[in-house]
């Protein structure tokens, strides 16, 4: 049997981009989704920052798994809005996910940066990762994409505040960009890739 590690996320598209960035960096590794296995109440994320929140995820995965788990907090700060929505970026509209609440996300956003000029609309994708072992190994990595909010929504690729933001150096949205530049680039690709070396160590320790 392959070692695993169990990602804790139940998003869907965020699983499929954080396997595609993994795969690369921890072969032979199997890397599990939450819908892999047996259902657990995920605990609610009540820290103020990404790291506190993914450590949050990554040991009630851990708690009710048993296996060395993963879990990640990301968001989009926006200098505007000092910082905001934060870690509160999936919620920002207080709609559910299930009710669209990308959708509803985006429009709220761009609702409040209405009247912001495009010199003060810088923002940041920031991410942290959380890798937590059942050898009581706990190690969080960062990574950040300085960008822009654009005036409207471009491109179908990517998920949540993608269709909005342009990395520096593009003149495109992320949802715009091929996979492979954006995992390149981005605030997970960053954070995963930093976080690899911790996760082939434990499960080499494990084995």
């Amino acid at each position: 049997m392959p070692e695993q590690i169990v990602l804790a996320s139940n998003n869907a598209k965020k699983l499929a981009e954080l396997r595609r960035i993994l795969a690369p960096l921890v072969p032979g590794i199997e890397v599990l989704g939450l819908a892999d296995i047996a259902s657990y109440d995920e605990p609610a994320e009540t820290e103020p920052t990404f790291g506190g929140n993914a450590l949050i995820k990554a040991r009630a995965c851990l708690a009710a798994t048993g296996l060395p788990s993963l879990a990640d907090d990301s968001g989009l700060c926006v200098d505007a809005l000092n910082g905001m929505p934060g870690v509160l970026s999936a919620r920002w509209s207080g709609v559910a996910k299930e009710a669209g609440a990308d959708a509803a996300n985006n429009a709220l956003l761009l609702s409040q940066l209405s009247d912001v000029p495009d010199e003060r609309r810088a923002a940041q994708f920031r991410c942290a990762v959380a890798l937590c072992t059942p050898a009581g190994v706990e190690v969080v990595e960062l990574g950040e994409m300085p960008g822009r909010i654009l005036w409207s929504e471009h491109g179908e690729g990517g998920f949540g505040y993608d269709p909005l933001f342009a990395a520096d150096g593009h003149d495109v949205s992320t949802a715009e960009l091929s996979t492979g530049d954006k995992d390149r680039i981005s605030h997970r690709g960053q954070a995963l890739r930093a976080i690899a070396p911790a996760v082939v160590l434990a499960l080499t320790q494990r084995a």
